[in-house]
């Protein structure tokens, strides 16, 4: 898309409810795609999703809510006219790119919780964030009333919270979850991936190494959770690992017999930078073959829902 101009940037509500309101005439479904900003292939492949369905607002935000205390939300990266070349080629309408005081006023005192799925996996380890997301999220989606929002299954717990409260809200939002894009060497892309040293690089492969040792367990025969998070484990033998587990979906329950709808998921520390990574898998037969994370949130099936509608005209075929 050589000659597309550089998408907008609105920096205020007032204006972006403007923008909003302009899309509307076209009776397109507007799609959002939230993200903090330093922009990878990940990134630009979830706004490649969205673009199939519609109109795209990308939000720019460093959530200062979801850090917590020792965390690296100071050195989070932040570059906004880079991410917007990115995007130029993309052909996105919008990047809402608010301040910290236009998201949260002084007096703020209103958060958005999903009890569900308390106490597992990221948020053992990582208290408050989850609510920080959830609560930012909310906020975000009534600021550009988008149609549907696309988030990528790397954050699969994320996900399956942010499914939740849109379905606990009744928010009239289609959530489509996008498959984890990887670098060549398996690694799941990240924005805090540059942040690790070349040894460090290569002992974060280990992570996905791990995950597919669970994967070889199940195919193997292996109905044991513990057996199973065992040898995920023999992978990261000396590693500051936060969790390797199997966990059912969608309420990520620690069940002691492997379930028919399970993701394996692991979380780990290198030289201060914290990774994370999933699989998601279904019982077909006697084999586990790869699902998506929640049923019926693939692009294709969001879009048919659309047509079905007949509320919405889609930009184009979603991919097939």
């Amino acid at each position: 898309m050589s000659g597309v101009p550089a998408p907008a940037v609105l920096y205020g509500a007032q204006e972006l409810r403007a923008f909003r309101a302009s899309l509307s005439i076209a009776k397109r479904p507007v799609v959002f795609v939230p993200t903090m900003g330093d922009l990878h292939a990940g990134h630009l492949s979830l706004v490649r999703h969205a673009a199939d369905l519609g109109p795209v607002i990308v939000s720019i935000f460093v959530n200062p809510t979801q850090f917590g205390e020792g965390e690296d939300f100071d050195r989070y990266p932040r570059n906004l006219e880079v991410d917007r070349a990115r995007l130029a080629t993309l052909g996105v309408a919008a990047i809402f790119a608010p301040a910290a005081d236009e998201i949260y006023n002084e007096e703020a005192a209103t958060w958005v919780d999903v009890d569900a799925l308390r106490g597992r996996l990221c948020d053992a380890h990582r208290p408050g964030h989850f609510r920080g997301v959830t609560t930012v999220v909310t906020k975000l989606f009534n600021l550009v009333q988008p149609d549907v929002a696309v988030f990528g299954q790397k954050d699969a717990q994320q996900c399956l919270v942010l499914y939740r409260m849109v379905r606990d809200l009744h928010l009239p939002i289609e959530m489509v979850v996008a498959p984890t894009v990887r670098d060549d060497d398996g690694l799941a892309l990240s924005s805090r991936n540059r942040f690790l040293s070349s040894s460090d690089r290569r002992r974060a492969l280990g992570l996905s190494r791990a995950l597919r040792r669970g994967v070889q367990a199940l195919a193997e025969g292996v109905q044991s959770t513990a057996e199973i998070e065992q040898a995920m484990a023999e992978v990261l033998v000396g590693e500051d690992v936060d969790y390797l587990d199997l966990r059912s979906l969608p309420r990520l329950d620690h069940e002691p017999v492997v379930a028919d709808h399970v993701v394996l998921a692991g979380a780990m520390r290198i030289s201060g930078t914290r990774l994370i990574d999933n699989i998601s898998l279904r019982r077909v037969g006697d084999r586990f073959d790869p699902a998506p994370l929640i049923p019926a949130a693939d692009v294709n099936e969001v879009a048919d829902r659309l047509r079905e509608r007949g509320t919405f005209a889609v930009l184009s075929d979603p991919p097939g």
